[in-house]
């Protein structure tokens, strides 16, 4: 697949509590960065996003009496998974992960700092029409295809892509960029929602 002047690489939270002794660890997480080193000279285009969450966040399971991580609450926009308490304001674990070096990436986007309402999406919030910014940015500057990248495949990764493609963009998946939770099947579901939405997963071997 040929990379071109109006793509733009999104690596979505490639921060420490994602990786390895982190908070909330995917497995093989700190595997990511070696291929994103390897792709991102390719692109002229870079943006990073950062889980930034309060500490009293109400995706916390803590933050519920009685409930545990990875149970689910109904909230006001529909189910929210609870997690462990991670990526919070200004923590080691919400910093990128030290190996990360991508000094030429153009923004960094911050996402789940509202504190009643969790943000996978680099493009809008869990309620699905809070937006980030990102999309507004991405037009002005004329970025019209995406391809993502990090953590996790089928949390963040793959919310990015289908609201990606909601809006319009082609959105391209790199797989070997990424590492995945599959938390009760959530890998196959994002993949059958990939498979109806138009969303393509390539390895990074793949670019040219």
């Amino acid at each position: 697949m040929q990379i071109a002047a109006q793509d733009v690489l999104i690596v979505i939270d490639v921060q420490n509590d994602f990786c390895s002794g982190g908070a909330l660890a995917v497995p093989d997480g700190d595997a990511v960065i070696d291929v994103i080193h390897r792709i991102a000279p390719s692109f002229a285009h870079i943006v990073l996003t950062q889980d930034w969450h309060t500490p009293t966040h109400s995706s916390f399971a803590a933050v519920h009496p009685g409930k545990q991580p990875f149970e689910q609450i109904e909230s006001s926009y529909g189910t929210q998974t609870l997690w462990p308490a991670h990526c919070v304001q200004g923590s080691k674990g919400a910093e990128f992960h030290p190996s990360l070096h991508l000094p030429q990436a153009e923004l960094i986007l911050r996402k789940g700092f509202r504190p009643h309402i969790d943000s996978y999406s680099a493009f809008f919030e869990n309620d699905r029409v809070t937006p980030t910014g990102l999309a507004g940015y991405l037009a002005e500057r004329n970025l019209t295809r995406v391809f993502l990248a990090g953590l996790a495949y089928d949390f963040c990764v793959g919310y990015s892509a289908l609201d990606a493609r909601c809006l319009g963009l082609p959105a391209v998946v790199l797989r070997d960029a990424c590492r995945a939770i599959d938390l009760d099947g959530s890998v196959a579901r994002i993949e059958a929602e990939f498979a109806k939405t138009g969303v393509t997963v390539i390895e990074s071997a793949a670019l040219r």
